[in-house]
């Protein structure tokens, strides 16, 4: 089930009033970490990613007290060894906007509704100082079930060609990079570190994209698959 970016949290946010301060929705950043087991051992890789969140006023059209989340950073690395690396993109793979809002729905709910009870449970995620790890579903919400909260893993053919990039099954990395290889887990803890920066050392293309945007034949056409885009959001 594909959802938007906002449309679960509209839900809670239908009445909330003017436009909320900076000091009542401050930007916070976390730290996301990937554990995979190999017959080599354990291999990790983490990626510190900023969110940034603004609230729309009653008089907002078309969606009044709407709550946008907008996330920095990139994707988080994991060598394998082998030549072969995991992504852990900033999306998953029913929401695009994924990175910015999913530490808010690990968040304690409000018994509050409106701006009262989206500001109780964002101040509650801020104070969510501990390492967690990350569910396979969040909690159903509303008519939101079964909603997946792990980040969307990708890899690539050819780290030297973007269009070579494969959907990673979480289930089952095998399949993907050979037995004896599986996914331990993901966390998440909020942090002060600066945002993580130099995938672009990795994927040289990444800062020339462009040159891969439309095909000889059909300029109007992309031939690279969206997944490039969520390697990185600034």
């Amino acid at each position: 089930m594909r959802i938007g970016s906002i449309i679960w949290l509209l839900l809670a946010a239908l009445s909330l009033g003017a436009c909320s301060s900076a000091d009542e929705v401050p930007d916070y950043r976390y730290r996301l970490t990937v554990e995979v087991e190999t017959p080599e051992g354990v291999r990790s890789g983490s990626s510190v990613i900023e969110v940034s969140t603004s609230v729309a006023s009653e008089y907002s059209i078309p969606t009044p007290g709407a709550v946008h989340f907008r996330a920095r950073g990139e994707a988080v690395t994991v060598d394998l060894g082998n030549g072969q690396t995991l992504f852990a993109l900033l999306r998953s793979t029913a929401d695009a906007g994924w990175a910015g809002n999913f530490m808010f729905r690990l968040a304690p709910r409000s018994y509050k509704t409106g701006r009262d009870g989206f500001l109780q449970r964002y101040n509650a995620m801020l104070r969510m100082r501990e390492p967690r790890v990350l569910p396979r579903y969040f909690r159903n919400e509303g008519h939101l079930t079964n909603v997946p909260a792990w980040p969307m893993l990708v890899t690539f053919g050819d780290l030297d060609d973007p269009t070579s990039v494969e959907r990673v099954d979480p289930d089952d990395l095998a399949a993907s990079f050979g037995e004896g290889v599986s996914l331990k887990r993901i966390t998440v803890e909020m942090t002060d570190d600066p945002v993580t920066e130099g995938i672009e050392e990795r994927l040289g293309w990444l800062d020339n994209l462009q040159a891969y945007r439309t095909r000889p034949d059909n300029p109007f056409t992309s031939i690279l698959p969206p997944e490039i885009g969520y390697l990185r959001r600034q």
